[in-house]
């Protein structure tokens, strides 16, 4: 049995253990304020120039596969736009040799005919093939006369998450062949798979930056604002895209294109950041939601 002055050391050793924990926590657990807010928006604002130059690689890139997919049209020997095994095998090969469209985030790249029908995309499974692009993205009929077009709208076999809202931006190009549109070269991707793509490269850039210092890694999210429209990655919790939509940010934007504030999601403070991307298309932007932890 402990005597009397043991038991004190031993309370007092019990206290230092129970207390230094608490004063710890309370150290690394950062509070999230205004100082997280610019944070945020400057997170909005990188991933912005991310998402521009993502743009620009399609827009530079698609034409030049366009011309890959004629030559092979020709070579081949095959209408692509009736095979789509051989549609496929073209998809993969025109990619690979243009390099702006082998590091493009596109996340898929299809054949359709002159007319807007599908044919085929370069994925393993196929969800697009028959589908009718026209209904969905009229502004893509114009890419029948050749020119290089780009538009949005909702096309779910092109989804990248199921269960939640999703939207897409698709760009395509005439494939002449011998002065002939034979089809359309199209590619594009889901805003949820493309949040995925920012919010992953946020989180790597923030994890090596962190490395070797004495801060947490805060919570970060990105998000996609297209109109009304807020699309995260397919993991990120819905309710925060639903807070992110409730501000109507693009309502709300600066002279700059921005909109930074507090928000208040299931109890947990988040920092909001918000960057106007005009060169994507009208009123699409970049948020990122940042919670220090």
């Amino acid at each position: 049995m402990l005597g009397f002055m043991q038991l004190g050391v031993a309370r007092r050793g019990l206290r230092r253990v129970l207390h230094v924990p608490v004063w710890l926590a309370l150290l690394a657990c950062e509070q999230t304020d205004d100082a997280s807010v610019a944070r945020a928006l400057g997170h909005a604002r990188d991933l912005a120039g991310v998402a521009r130059r993502d743009v620009e690689e399609i827009r530079k890139g698609l034409p030049l596969g366009a011309q890959e997919l004629a030559k092979r049209w020709v070579a081949g020997g095959v209408d692509l736009a009736g095979d789509g095994d051989a549609a496929r095998a073209a998809l993969e090969l025109a990619r690979s040799r243009v390099q702006d469209l082998r590091v493009g985030k596109s996340t898929f790249f299809a054949l359709a005919t002159p007319d807007g029908r599908v044919v085929r995309n370069d994925r393993e499974q196929d969800l697009m093939a028959g589908a009718a692009l026209f209904g969905v993205f009229p502004a893509l009929a114009e890419a029948a006369s050749g020119r290089y077009v780009e538009a949005l709208g909702v096309m779910p076999e092109a989804h990248g998450v199921r269960g939640k809202p999703d939207a897409e931006w698709l760009a395509a190009v005439g494939v002449d062949v011998g002065g002939k549109i034979r089809g359309l070269y199209v590619t594009g991707w889901a805003w949820s798979s493309y949040a995925f793509r920012l919010e992953f490269s946020l989180r790597s850039r923030m994890t090596t930056e962190l490395a070797g210092k004495q801060e947490n890694l805060p919570l970060l999210y990105a998000f996609v604002l297209v109109g009304d429209g807020v699309y995260g990655a397919p993991e990120a919790p819905e309710v925060n895209a639903q807070a992110i939509a409730a501000k109507r940010p693009l309502s709300s934007l600066a002279a700059d294109g921005s909109y930074a504030a507090l928000v208040e999601i299931t109890g947990r403070r988040f920092a909001l950041g918000v960057q106007l991307v005009p060169e994507i298309a009208p009123r699409v932007a970049i948020g990122v939601l940042r919670s220090e932890t």
